[in-house]
């Protein structure tokens, strides 16, 4: 294994965690990892699909198969599907407001890079059902969903509400969608949804026809550097949500003048961690009013410890996207420096942990984590600019 290059043995983890059912989230069982997950599996099976192994692609197959099979009567799309049964699961204490988006974005994904149709003509009525029940998740009709406490990725974080990343998903799954199957309904909504995101997620000086009264008198408490984490009926969150300024900058949210804001942010934050970036920042102190919520937020045992976990952790998933956005914007040097730590990261102790301590850059969450592997795969890709701008170039 000493002469494969980090790409390869990336590729390599992908290749164990093939089931029947699809890409499990890690190939040992920890915390429940070893089961086909709606998000990890489309962002692994987005990899792989950029990879060009047929294997790698035919489970991309299988995986977004497995997922669709398995979505809810209610439109809802499953947490988890076990590879041992087939058995489903959509969520604990709360559903995933986010996987209707990704599993829609797979499926669109598989099709556009592929060229293979077959699938998109079998699902959609699946795929209607996924943007109904999002409708349905604005609960006024004003164009964005509101994501219950542990509804996405970040499940034991501590934001609820009007959460950005997930009407970013949802704006690039309308448009995917549309791109295959043009739908003046998907378009005008996908339209709608980005002018509400461009409206109420930056700083703006003053703030018009804001989508809640409580955004015009907090901001004074927000950055005018980056987008936004978030709102809800009772605050503002101001924290830096590395997932969402990437995003942002991958699909066009922001104009030229706050793409720089953004791109300055980022450089600033390596040059003072010259490593992986945190998914969130800063991070949570014990004595933060935050660390209330936080604390009592965990499915197994509390891992949110600063610089832990969500809570300042360091992801190479969504610093593979990082690298992606980089290269959109031109910012080869960072993105080449991100890219070289996600190999460093993926190449500690058992390979390829969930995630690295904000500090002292221990490894820590679940090992031999597939999407840790993925984010090394999509960061390797978008760098050589070939098939990857095919999936936000939708015009």
């Amino acid at each position: 294994m000493e002469h494969l290059t980090p790409y390869q043995k990336a590729l390599n983890l992908l290749h164990q965690a093939i089931t029947p059912f699809g890409f499990v989230a890690a190939v040992q069982e920890q915390d429940n990892y070893k089961r086909v997950w709606t998000r990890d599996g489309v962002i692994t099976s987005i990899a792989a699909l950029l990879s060009g192994d047929a294997l790698l692609i035919d489970t991309a197959k299988i995986t977004i198969q497995t997922l669709f099979d398995h979505q809810h009567a209610s439109g809802f799309m499953p947490s988890n599907v076990s590879p041992e049964n087939g058995e489903a699961s959509y969520g604990g204490t709360s559903g995933r407001a986010d996987n209707p988006s990704w599993a829609v974005i797979g499926l669109c994904a598989y099709t556009i890079l592929t060229g293979d149709e077959r699938l998109w003509q079998k699902y959609q009525e699946e795929v209607k059902q996924c943007f109904t029940v999002l409708n349905s998740w604005e609960f006024n009709g004003k164009h964005l969903i509101y994501v219950p406490q542990s509804g996405d990725w970040a499940d034991e974080y501590i934001q609820h509400g009007y959460i950005l990343f997930d009407q970013l998903l949802r704006i690039w799954a309308l448009r995917m969608a549309c791109k295959l199957t043009p739908n003046q309904d998907w378009a005008s909504k996908e339209a709608a949804i980005t002018n509400a995101v461009k409206t109420n997620y930056w700083n703006h000086d003053p703030l018009v026809n804001a989508y809640s009264p409580n955004l015009a008198h907090q901001l004074k408490d927000a950055s005018k550097h980056y987008w936004l984490m978030g709102f809800n009926p009772g605050r503002i969150y101001t924290y830096f949500d590395l997932q969402a300024n990437v995003f942002c900058l991958l699909l066009g949210m922001g104009d030229a003048l706050q793409n720089q804001q953004v791109l300055h942010f980022l450089l600033g934050l390596y040059n003072r961690k010259k490593s992986l970036l945190p998914s969130f920042y800063p991070t949570i102190y014990d004595h933060d009013l935050d660390m209330e919520a936080l604390k009592h937020n965990y499915a197994y045992a509390f891992r949110n410890h600063p610089d832990y976990f969500h809570n300042g952790g360091l992801w190479p998933v969504w610093n593979g996207w990082l690298v992606a956005a980089l290269k959109f914007h031109n910012e080869t040097e960072l993105a080449d420096d991100i890219l070289a730590s996600i190999h460093h990261s993926n190449a500690k102790a058992d390979l390829f942990n969930e995630c690295f301590h904000g500090t002292s850059l221990e490894p820590c969450g679940v090992p031999n984590c597939t999407w840790s592997a993925a984010g090394a795969i999509i960061g390797e890709q978008a760098l050589l600019n070939n098939q990857f701008k095919k999936l936000f170039d939708l015009n």
